[in-house]
């Protein structure tokens, strides 16, 4: 089954994931990757030149063909932080893959986006209200929610295989 991790940006999805992925000896993909290879272009040029609208519709997209090209076999997929935001994607999440949300705390994500702002569009003033109005769809969307405060990615990784897979 394909393994998800939703959950804000800068809560470690794609270190986890690629760590989880090795541990598994599976595929690991992340969404921004592949919705900047099917674009062939970046985040920041997507956004600037199409929207969040625009970018949204193009992710929604990846994540579809990549749910129904994975559904069957053993990966694990880093979803972008608003992913949860598009219409119908939580109920593709809740029935099609194990969707993990990886809740970190607002000092931990500060901490961890500092400085990140030239690569995520949606890293500058606001997030923490942007992280508000996300939570409850992560909640929403995730089967299981690990706690990563104070925790290294190795042992959040630890944790969805030990407890999860």
């Amino acid at each position: 089954m394909l393994t998800t991790l939703t959950g804000f940006m800068g809560s470690g999805k794609t270190s986890v994931g690629r760590i989880v992925a090795d541990a598994l000896g599976c595929p690991f993909l992340d969404l921004d990757e592949l919705i900047v290879k099917k674009a062939g272009r970046s985040i920041p040029a997507i956004f600037e030149a199409d929207g969040e609208r625009g970018f949204r519709r193009l992710e929604k997209q990846v994540l579809e063909q990549t749910v129904a090209k994975y559904a069957e076999s053993t990966a694990v997929l880093a979803l972008g932080g608003g992913t949860v935001t598009i219409p119908g994607a939580i109920g593709l999440l809740q029935e099609n893959t194990l969707c993990i949300y990886l809740q970190a705390d607002v000092e931990t994500l500060r901490a961890h986006l500092e400085g990140q702002k030239d690569g995520r569009p949606l890293a500058g003033e606001g997030w923490e209200e942007r992280l508000s109005e996300r939570l409850p769809l992560y909640q929403k969307a995730a089967h299981i929610t690990i706690d990563t405060v104070g925790l290294t990615p190795e042992e959040i990784a630890d944790e969805i295989i030990i407890s999860c897979l």
